[in-house]
């Protein structure tokens, strides 16, 4: 575990931060609110499950296709003003989605274009948001800066689903139009955030410079290490979309069940997020990231053999617990070893992988339960989990004996060759 000092500095002493931070929640528990209307809205229209895939292909379509221009765009502008043109159009889309609602005027197209609206404007905000946290705190707060940011996008998870089906009671158009205050907040407290960024260096969109994000993970193995290891183990160990398997046909409960079982990891990752943001990880970082991905493996695989309810929701609260831990690691370390000239292109190609390993994912968890069963398949999920962190640790020494999260700029490791 990560090794205990009082805090001599909280990311919450900073103006700036406090700001972000605030405007995260209004938008997180915006996005979460909207995400549960439009799936419950586009439903009663069709009646079709299919049409429910169709919610995520749009959202993921545009972050994947735009993800390199998006990055490359974060590092040449001032990363603020991108973030409010890209809540902008969100807030735009929201709000048409609450008018057209309230006015009985909506189909399934429309709703499908508003969210790739969104999706599109998600493409360009993600490289840009992530790479302003590091401007707003000193570097050896970031982390716990990081942990208190993952925490209200945790809440959100919690509780935003909770309050947009309640809302939903009312109509969809009510839902919609809490969402877009909620945005309406966020956007004003983004616009008068003021934080120091160097003057960006412009330069062409070249291939050259919309892959220098991909050349320069490869040539830093610790980042390298970190993005990869994510990719791998949320690809194996990820079992929450077999959740509704599991609380029918192995735990034989009822959507009550199922609700608690899908808040448990958040729960979990939640808490630990609080205590994160209290205590320091000084020392011995990279075994306790490989430590933290193999509790995820190990809850995994407890939670694939549970047949009681409490056992699995334990499972499930350690997983989230255990994946808080090693995406603080991952997230600080990717951050603090970038320059900030490079970080959106390094935060693009990262969310490539972050998409990628959660959509396929529940792909493959999806078809090996189709050919295994749902618990078989689980199973192999956890032991592949520990499986890679095996492999990883061994491919990756440097950052298996790595001691503190941040280097001095002097001390970091070179790129072994030209980044072209």
């Amino acid at each position: 575990m990560p090794s205990i000092t009082t805090p001599a500095a909280s990311p919450l002493q900073h103006r700036a931060f406090i700001a972000f931070w605030f405007a995260r929640i209004a938008s997180g528990f915006g996005f979460q609110m909207l995400s549960v209307a439009v799936g419950w809205q586009i439903y009663a229209i069709t009646g079709r499950a299919f049409d429910l895939g169709l919610i995520g292909l749009v959202q993921f379509v545009p972050s994947l296709l735009l993800a390199l221009p998006a990055g490359h765009v974060a590092d040449q502008f001032e990363r603020r003003r991108i973030v409010l043109f890209g809540q902008v159009a969100e807030w735009i889309a929201i709000a048409l989605l609450a008018g057209l609602s309230l006015a009985h005027g909506i189909h399934e197209l429309g709703i499908l274009l508003l969210v790739f609206v969104i999706g599109t404007a998600k493409a360009f905000e993600f490289p840009a948001l992530q790479s302003m946290l590091p401007a707003l705190v000193p570097a050896e707060v970031l982390p716990r800066a990081m942990a208190v940011n993952a925490s209200a996008g945790q809440a959100a998870m919690i509780m935003g689903p909770a309050l947009g089906g309640f809302l939903y009671v009312a109509g969809p158009g009510v839902v919609y139009a809490v969402c877009a205050a909620l945005y309406l907040v966020s956007i004003v407290l983004m616009a008068r955030l003021r934080y120091a960024q160097a003057p960006p260096k412009r330069e062409p969109a070249t291939l050259k410079a919309l892959f220098a994000g991909v050349h320069f993970i490869r040539a830093r193995t610790d980042v390298l290490g970190v993005i990869s290891l994510d990719l791998f183990a949320v690809l194996l160990g990820g079992a929450t979309a077999l959740l509704p398997i599991f609380a029918k046909d192995i735990l034989h409960t009822g959507p009550w069940g199922l609700g608690l079982l899908r808040a448990a990891p958040a729960a979990g990752a939640l808490l630990m997020s609080l205590w994160l943001a209290r205590h320091d990880m000084q020392r011995r970082v990279g075994m306790i990231m490989f430590a933290s991905v193999a509790g995820f493996g190990v809850a995994t695989l407890a939670f694939a053999l549970s047949t009681a309810l409490w056992l699995s929701l334990a499972a499930l609260f350690a997983l989230g617990a255990f994946d808080m831990v090693s995406m603080v690691i991952r997230g600080a370390l990717v951050q603090l070893d970038t320059p900030d000239d490079m970080r959106g292109r390094v935060s693009a190609v990262n969310a490539i992988f972050i998409n990628t390993s959660n959509q396929l994912g529940e792909f493959e968890s999806g078809m090996l339960a189709a050919w295994l069963g749902a618990v078989n398949a689980t199973v192999l999920g956890g032991i592949g989990t520990l499986v890679v962190v095996a492999l990883w640790m061994a491919m990756f020494p440097n950052l298996r004996r790595r001691q503190r999260l941040h280097v001095e700029a002097a001390a970091r490791e070179e790129p072994a060759a030209d980044i072209l």
